[in-house]
């Protein structure tokens, strides 16, 4: 029997962004959903960029509740301009549609501390709920 749910073939869990429509739709159903986005801005002549891929899908798989979305520059060009990406990789935090942090360069050490810090000020509203 065709197992679904659990048993599944492990797929990647980053949206590959093709055109500014697609950018448009996934940036505009996470703002509605509240959901944050996470987005690579990638080349497929940029060896650290390619390089950081495996780890952006871990990141992917860590962190569920967030929409992973990959960019190559080359080929949605409208969208690298709008955001101001001028150097590979560049990883663009999003909430509401709008950026909430940006880190430039392979530092997946670094990213996966700025998506953590991202998380948790989401999750308390950007107010420490810890007791004292």
């Amino acid at each position: 029997m065709g197992e679904n749910g659990h048993g599944q073939v492990i797929k990647s869990r980053v949206v590959k962004v093709d055109s500014e429509q697609s950018w448009d739709f996934f940036i505009s159903q996470a703002t509605n959903q509240g959901c944050p986005v996470v987005v690579h801005f990638t080349a497929s002549w940029c060896i650290p960029s390619i390089a950081m891929n495996p780890f952006f899908e871990e990141l992917a798989f860590t962190y569920q509740d967030l929409l992973f979305l990959t960019v190559d520059v080359d080929e949605v060009k409208g969208v690298a301009r709008k955001m101001e990406v001028k150097a590979m990789p560049t990883f663009v935090l999003m909430k509401e549609g709008a950026q909430a942090d940006r880190l430039v360069g392979a530092n997946p050490d670094e990213m996966r501390r700025r998506i953590n810090a991202f998380v948790h000020s989401i999750r308390n509203g950007l107010s420490k709920s810890d007791t004292p």
